[in-house]
């Protein structure tokens, strides 16, 4: 038998030092445990920094008395609070938040999963109403409110106009209080319902089509299986909704302040007489047109209170009602 001469020639073996092995295991230790949280540091340091620190300075300077332009004037502790409480503004601020949140977004989200249904159904040309309904969301919400404004004119608006034909008197849309609150939530309506339905209508068509098939062979409707199979599957995307839409409700500012005519000249309240002044038209009344930077702290402190605990509650509530099939 002969040898070849790859095989005489044998590679030298590869030495490895002990005292490398040791540090090599080291490293990557280190890097399997350390290595998650260099990467998702840059989020936690731009939320401290834009998220928590603004949040935890609002607190302190809602303990002080504090003017935009004289600045610091002494720590007053839980003043600001007491009188809050005690102010009947900002009670009559915070029914129209809640008010406007109810009106505006139950509908929304209702008409954006009847649309979202609508458009999974395959229709002709589904592009096109796919980027239709989205159309109202890229447009400035000031050209919104103008085209609104016009709308609810009293007396040459188009709404007024209509309901004549069925005898209804003309409304002075923004001197009454639900009258305004309708007006404003229509524009918040008109806005956010499309944007809704695509996020709904993303999670309906990952729904798996064999439940669809098995339930029409068990000989259930339409009705039936968005209820008892769409509304379940697609229930993380319908909490997410509720908790954004719940966020952005409760901190209308643009729309009611556009609606209102006194905006223009820095003088909005949000009404003549309040009817549709929201907790942020009232933070940025006391804020920016009184300087009371201090109590203007104190109602986005509430705000923020309100919205968690609204937030809270409609996630829960939600949560249950979607799990029942």
């Amino acid at each position: 038998m002969t040898v070849t001469r790859q095989e005489t020639e044998a590679a030298p073996a590869v030495s490895v030092s002990p005292s490398k092995e040791p540090k090599r295991l080291r490293l990557s230790s280190w890097d399997a445990r350390y290595t998650p949280y260099l990467i998702i540091a840059p989020f936690f340091l731009v939320f401290g920094i834009f998220g928590l620190y603004p949040l935890v300075y609002t607190a302190w300077v809602s303990l002080h008395d504090w003017q935009l332009i004289d600045g610091n004037q002494g720590f007053i502790g839980l003043a600001n609070y007491v009188e809050l409480f005690g102010d009947s503004k900002f009670w009559n601020a915070l029914f129209n938040t809640l008010s406007l949140f109810v009106l505006s977004t139950v509908p929304q989200l209702l008409a954006a999963l009847g649309l979202a249904a609508l458009l999974d159904r395959g229709l002709r040309g589904s592009a096109f109403w796919r980027a239709g309904v989205l159309l109202p969301n890229v447009i400035s919400v000031a050209a919104v409110a103008l085209v609104f404004a016009q709308f609810f004119g009293r007396d040459f608006g188009i709404v007024n106009f209509l309901l004549g034909f069925v005898g209804i008197d003309p409304i002075d849309w923004r001197a009454e209080t639900w009258a305004s609150h309708l007006a404003v939530s229509t524009m918040v309506m008109w806005r956010w319902t499309g944007y809704n339905a695509l996020l709904y209508l993303a999670a309906m068509q990952s729904v798996p089509k064999d439940m669809y098939e098995s339930a029409t062979l068990d000989g259930a409707g339409r009705w039936r299986m968005f209820w008892s199979i769409t509304v379940p599957s697609i229930r993380p995307t319908i909490l997410f909704t509720v908790v954004t839409s719940t966020i952005g409700g409760l901190q209308l500012f643009a729309e009611p302040a556009l609606f209102d005519p006194g905006f223009a000249a820095n003088n909005s309240t949000g009404g003549s007489d309040r009817q549709f002044q929201t907790l942020v038209l009232y933070m940025y009344e006391k804020g920016f047109r009184l300087f009371d930077a201090g109590y203007a702290a104190t109602v986005a402190w509430m705000l923020f209170v309100v919205v968690l605990v609204v937030a809270v509650v409609n996630f829960t509530l939600t949560r249950r009602i979607a799990g029942k099939g």
